[in-house]
């Protein structure tokens, strides 16, 4: 089958538009290049990028900044929905971590030892990582099913993070801590290269490996899974304990930049957020197949979103309803069968009868098969 580009080459431009128009990520960007065109015109200076001391700073920046404790949260949803799961304790998760992390920080002497942030990463690593085991086994061991698993820990987590800050909002000062968010290199926060860096890896292994192959194949059929040699119980409790590693990492961001550990508020509903990002990224709740490219996306316009949101000085008390409404189109022209009814009402995207140029060559690739 000819590429894009390749048919861009050969002048066949409406079966290349076609091609593009039918992609799954077609209607995700186009949606985020509409909401960046909105800002543009409400305000000129929104793809602006100003350097300031070896640092750039702008709107854009911005969403990639605010975004990339979401994407990396939602990648870990994106493996976990993959396998036909879920996990809503994410937001619990990030809310643990980070309260270890920050505690340990506020009890060393001190607070700018880079001894101290190691040790302090690694207590957070640890219990997200234990996190996700609990899920896992409680799925993959106990068959619960993942929806009423994770809600225990959702509920409960955030007690556990309670526990850890002692019901206080822990403040700290610790200049390395405070560079995962707040730091920068290459004139861009540390936190985009953090995010991005997570992405790229877990892209190679899921898409240069069996791997991915096998989480979807969990997704798609556990029990065919199972009977053709897969150890299913084993990808979907690794899916898991990945998951809860991202919402970790995802915690000490979202901590690091407040300088603050808010065991109940630290990324409270992010895991609302993180659903949705899958979702728009073209990734089905049904499992069997998931898109890492597409949930970067989904991430990109959820925050672009929020951002739109404060930009046009939407009521706060009715901008969650303005949210949902637009997620609510994304998901829409997303849906193959209203697409097909938008295309059956208009004639749109209905593919033509082949000319006798491409019959001919058919026939001749089916000569040369045979």
């Amino acid at each position: 089958m000819d590429s894009f580009v390749d048919l861009l080459r050969q002048g066949q431009y409406r079966t290349a538009w076609l091609r593009f128009y039918r992609h799954r990520l077609f209607w995700p960007v186009a949606v985020l290049i509409a909401l960046i065109i909105i800002n543009v015109i409400h305000r000129a200076s929104f793809v602006s990028l100003t350097m300031l001391n070896g640092h750039l700073y702008g709107s854009l920046i911005d969403i990639l900044l605010h975004a990339a404790p979401l994407a990396l949260v939602a990648l870990g949803m994106t493996l976990v929905i993959a396998t036909g799961g879920i996990d809503l304790s994410v937001g619990a998760v990030a809310a643990i971590a980070g309260a270890m992390a920050c505690l340990h920080i506020s009890k060393e002497a001190d607070q700018n030892s880079g001894s101290g942030l190691v040790v302090a990463l690694g207590l957070g690593v640890l219990v997200a990582l234990g996190c996700g085991l609990w899920n896992g086994l409680l799925v993959a061991g106990l068959r619960i099913q993942p929806i009423i698993a994770t809600l225990i820990l959702m509920v409960a987590g955030r007690g556990v993070a309670q526990l850890i800050t002692g019901g206080q909002i822990i403040t700290i000062n610790s200049t390395p801590y405070h560079a995962i968010s707040g730091g920068f290199w290459l004139t861009l926060p540390i936190a985009i290269f953090i995010a991005a860096t997570v992405l790229a890896v877990v892209g190679l292994v899921t898409r240069r490996t069996a791997l991915g192959l096998i989480i979807e194949s969990v997704g798609g059929n556990a029990e065919a899974s199972r009977l053709a040699g897969i150890r299913s119980r084993r990808f979907i409790l690794l899916v898991y304990v990945l998951c809860g590693l991202c919402a970790g990492i995802a915690g000490f961001m979202l901590t690091s930049d407040i300088q603050a550990a808010d065991g109940n508020n630290a990324g409270l509903w992010i895991e609302l957020d993180a659903i949705l990002a899958v979702v728009i990224g073209g990734t089905p709740l049904t499992g069997g197949r998931f898109s890492i490219g597409g949930t970067v996306l989904g991430a990109l316009i959820i925050q672009t979103l929020t951002t739109t949101v404060y930009a046009l000085g939407v009521d706060p008390q009715t901008s969650l309803l303005f949210k949902a409404i637009v997620v609510i189109i994304v998901c829409l022209i997303q849906a193959p069968a209203f697409r097909a009814r938008i295309a059956k009402a208009t004639g749109f995207g209905r593919r033509r009868p082949p000319t006798t140029t491409e019959s001919v060559s058919e026939g001749q690739k089916v000569e040369v098969a045979s």
